[in-house]
């Protein structure tokens, strides 16, 4: 019976923990971006992506971990070198975008070398690990 109640009471702690968690994180001011990340659009998607090599960041601004992926990214931003670059697309506002491109969850980030995909990342990833992703290229 004393069992059953302290795990009980361990769960309860846990399933609080998790929720204040996720509201902390779903009120999240979203971080200005870098100047150096360019704002994509479905009109400029293709000129942006057609030289050198570019990381896309598919996001929205209700998602959790895309706040949680910008200012990861506005540090990636600051210390590349000038052949590569950063872009953001929403897509709640480009979603022909992201269906050509079949993102079905986000935070996704697509690197493009010469307006071609050459990879993929899905959910929240490091500088260091979107660097050395980057300079594979």
């Amino acid at each position: 019976m004393i069992t059953g109640v302290v795990i009980l009471g361990v769960l309860l702690a846990f399933f609080g923990y998790i929720y204040y968690s996720m509201q902390k994180m779903k009120n999240a001011p979203i971080v200005a971006d870098n100047p150096k990340i360019k704002n994509l659009t479905e009109q400029n998607f293709n000129q942006q992506t057609k030289n050198g090599v570019i990381l896309v960041d598919f996001w929205a601004s209700w998602c959790a971990p895309c706040k949680m992926m910008a200012p990861i990214l506005n540090e990636l931003a600051e210390e590349l070198k000038a052949s590569n670059t950063v872009g953001k697309l929403n897509v709640e506002q480009y979603q022909a975008v992201a269906a050509r491109f079949k993102v079905r969850s986000i935070p996704t980030m697509i690197l493009f070398k010469d307006g071609k995909e050459v990879n993929r990342f899905v959910g929240i990833k490091s500088k260091e690990f979107l660097l050395k992703e980057m300079a594979r290229i």
